[in-house]
């Protein structure tokens, strides 16, 4: 058997495409993955995950399937036993599966069933973390401005000059790992990071190392018609009103700052590959699970149910192993997260154990102008009658606690309407959202890439959106289930056995019961006894 290549999964949260270099966003610093995507991988300019938010999103990148197939498009529903993952099956396929306790993907009440994915989980906390933020009460008194922003600002340095946080330790153990790898038995490595999702906090040397002059534009709240009311439900409950551009454009430094960090992370596990002599023998994957607004839209952090291209579009990079053929660069070719399973699972020699809808990216990797998707899909939010669904609920018909960060956007998921269960479907162009209750929105990407202008009701587009939604439509009719590979029987063993009994000759008994137990079909079962019945007749 060829040597398999090792599976290396390098997991930002909460990272935009925007906050890369060489995608384009002047303030950015990240030489790191700048490199790696001149010289080595692909990045994918156009890549959409499948939800807005983690649970949802991971679900989906590690199966291959969409959040509507099993229903997970909530915070609170992850994988159960009876369905898998690429973990799980790499696994099972003979690779070292490593991962961090990072999880948002596995029910964590089913005994074991976490472990099942993984040959060692690392548990972070092990190591001293911290300090915090200089700021000791960063967001003030309940009803100032910063109290539902998220913002920290800097984060102070210990005695060695660092702050050690999760994700430090996190990669520390990776590399260890990797020092320490399995001889002849292929490495499979999930690294699911925090950073860059909020509270926005990091320290020197990347909290000044972000030049606030060069911030690109910011998309004002103020410019835009049409939108999502789930926007302006949250704006009213976050009371950021005093927000100024400087404040919005700190921020915004301080979330590039801490993608400048990952990024220099991601350099030190790359150094570690190479110290080890392996990286030419990797699949390594760089992606996030959603964007972040960072200010956009006057808003922080992230929302369930809204699809712009903050939120939706993420930064994806491919490094194929040695022996594949490779055209590094930017691609514009579009494609989703379910992908990387596809890809993945390609690479590693690995059947998938069941349907998905991935498409392996392999053609655009050898080729960064070929076409594998005419368009992408995300979706999220919930139905009337469905408080399940809310990142946040009682029974009883409770509230939120205002004492959280995340309370104006759990307080704007109690409107029906606000949360409505929407469909994005982006193609080459145009943008169409469809939402259940509410009004639906379209853009022209082209001539508007901020999504500013909900162009829904434009005559001029009336043959858009009539094609826009016909290709949701088939969309959904092609992916709204799956059949499982394995068959099931239509009968028990007694139920076969009492359809042929009176047909088996009492010496025979033994061997049709035997058949049955084996699995004989019932066509061949029935075919058989006919036979045996015919030798009883004088």
């Amino acid at each position: 058997m060829a040597k398999r290549p090792h599976i290396i999964i390098f997991n930002p949260d909460e990272m935009r495409s925007s906050a890369l270099a060489h995608l384009g966003n002047p303030a950015a610093v990240t030489p790191n993955l700048d490199a790696f995507a001149a010289s080595e991988a692909v990045s994918f300019r156009n890549a959409y995950c499948q939800n807005p938010v983690c649970v949802p999103s991971r679900c989906s990148f590690f199966t291959g399937l969409y959040p509507h197939v099993h229903g997970h498009r909530t915070m609170s529903h992850l994988l159960r036993p009876g369905e898998t993952t690429l973990l799980k099956e790499l696994k099972d396929a003979g690779y070292y599966v490593w991962m961090n306790d990072r999880n948002d993907l596995t029910a964590g009440q089913v005994p074991g069933w976490t472990e099942s994915h993984a040959d060692e989980i690392y548990y972070g906390g092990q190591e001293k973390q911290g300090p915090g933020p200089e700021n000791p009460e960063p967001r003030g008194e309940p009803g100032g401005k910063n109290y539902y922003s998220h913002y920290e600002g800097k984060l102070k340095l210990d005695e060695r000059g660092v702050n050690y946080n999760g994700d430090d330790e996190v990669v520390d153990a990776a590399i260890a790992c990797i020092r320490d790898l399995p001889e002849e038995q292929p490495l499979c490595m999930f690294l699911g990071l925090t950073y860059p999702h909020a509270p926005y906090r990091v320290e020197e040397p990347y909290f000044s190392a972000i030049d606030r002059a060069k911030l690109p534009p910011r998309i004002r709240a103020s410019d835009c018609t049409g939108k999502a009311k789930i926007l302006s439900e949250i704006r009213k409950y976050a009371g950021m009103d005093d927000y100024t551009d400087a404040d919005w454009d700190e921020l915004r430094a301080v979330y590039q700052g801490m993608c400048m960090k990952i990024d220099a992370q991601f350099g030190r596990l790359m150094a570690a590959l190479k110290e080890a002599g392996i990286y030419d023998d990797c699949a390594i994957f760089f992606f996030s699970d959603h964007g972040d607004f960072a200010g956009d839209y006057d808003l922080p952090e992230k929302c369930q149910n809204s699809f712009e291209d903050c939120l939706t579009r993420v930064p994806f990079l491919i490094k194929p192993p040695k022996g594949t053929v490779v055209d590094p660069g930017i691609s514009d070719s579009l494609t989703e997260l379910v992908d990387f399973y596809a890809t993945a699972m390609e690479f590693a020699g690995v059947a998938p154990s069941h349907t998905h809808f991935g498409r392996s990216l392999r053609p655009v990797l050898a080729d960064r102008g070929a076409k594998v998707r005419n368009y992408a899909f995300c979706e999220g939010g919930r139905q009337p009658g469905e408080p399940h669904c809310d990142e946040y609920h009682l029974e009883g018909g409770g509230v939120a606690s205002t004492v959280t960060p995340y309370w104006p956007k759990q307080r704007a998921q109690s409107d029906d309407e606000a949360h409505a269960k929407g469909i994005m479907i982006r193609g080459a162009r145009y943008k169409y959202i469809s939402r259940t209750l509410g009004d639906d929105e379209l853009y022209d990407l082209r001539e508007d890439p901020g999504e500013t202008t909900n162009r829904i009701q434009d005559p001029a587009l009336a043959d858009v959106l009539t094609q826009m939604r016909l290709e949701m439509l088939k969309w959904l009719q092609a992916t709204d289930d799956v059949v499982p590979f394995d068959h099931d029987a239509r009968f028990t063993p007694e139920m076969l056995w009492a359809r042929v009994r009176g047909m088996v000759p009492p010496e025979k008994t033994d061997e049709v019961k035997q058949m049955i137990a084996d699995g004989i079909n019932f066509p061949m079962l029935m075919h058989y006894c006919r036979e045996l019945a015919g030798q009883k007749k004088p």
